[in-house]
């Protein structure tokens, strides 16, 4: 399944943010776990997560350091601040709004003869 741009886009910070509330990780880490919680129809980039990991430590949201891995190489860690975590909060509200709203359009489409195809 392709997913626009624009809806990756929308829903990047918030996912991030949310991933890092679990722990601090690495790039490679963060792109793997948005395959694993998508079921792999999600497949980042580097070129999409990096520049917005960057956006993230300017505004504050998150903080970066460096670290060896297991296999002895440099990583950066990135991990939430306080100030990600309130932004978190918002971005979830705000998604929640957005969910229920889908949902209700959807389900005024559906119509009895189309039960389950839109849960």
């Amino acid at each position: 399944m392709h997913i626009e741009k624009d809806l990756v886009a929308a829903s990047a910070t918030p996912l991030v943010l949310g991933i890092l509330a679990d722990g601090d990780l690495h790039g490679y880490a963060i792109l793997k776990r948005v395959g694993e919680l998508s079921g792999g129809r999600m497949q980042w980039t580097d070129g999409m997560l990096y520049p917005l990991l960057h956006r993230l430590e300017r505004n504050g949201w998150v903080r970066a350091e460096w670290g060896v891995s297991d296999a002895g190489r440099k990583r950066k860690h990135y991990a939430l601040t306080a100030s990600g975590r309130e932004v978190l909060v918002e971005r979830q509200a705000q998604w929640d709004v957005v969910g229920d709203t889908l949902r209700q359009v959807w389900n005024t489409l559906r119509g009895p003869e189309a039960a389950g195809a839109w849960a």
